[in-house]
């Protein structure tokens, strides 16, 4: 019995990277998702000073995150077009 790996996110059927797999993908998404949209909240209510920089560095962190885990917990990407001949 072989043990079936357990992906995060899969391969996009055209172009390439990802898309969520299952909940964990989902949840990951959406958490980056959330915290881009709540940048202003969470940092107007902190006081830190909104600038164009800060804001593109916070971003730059979350979506090198998001890329990274995609990289550790999804099917390794190439680029496809369509669905492989083998299945």
């Amino acid at each position: 019995m072989s043990a079936e790996k357990h992906y995060w996110f899969k391969r996009k059927t055209y172009g390439w990277g990802w898309t969520p797999a299952n909940w964990q993908g989902w949840v990951s998404t959406l958490t980056f998702i959330f915290a881009i949209i709540g940048y202003r909240q969470v940092f107007n209510f902190t006081g830190i000073a909104l600038s164009q920089t800060n804001f593109l560095c916070y971003v730059a962190g979350w979506t090198i995150a998001l890329i990274a885990l995609c990289f550790l917990k999804g099917e390794k990407p190439k680029w496809q077009w369509g669905k492989d001949k083998d299945n």
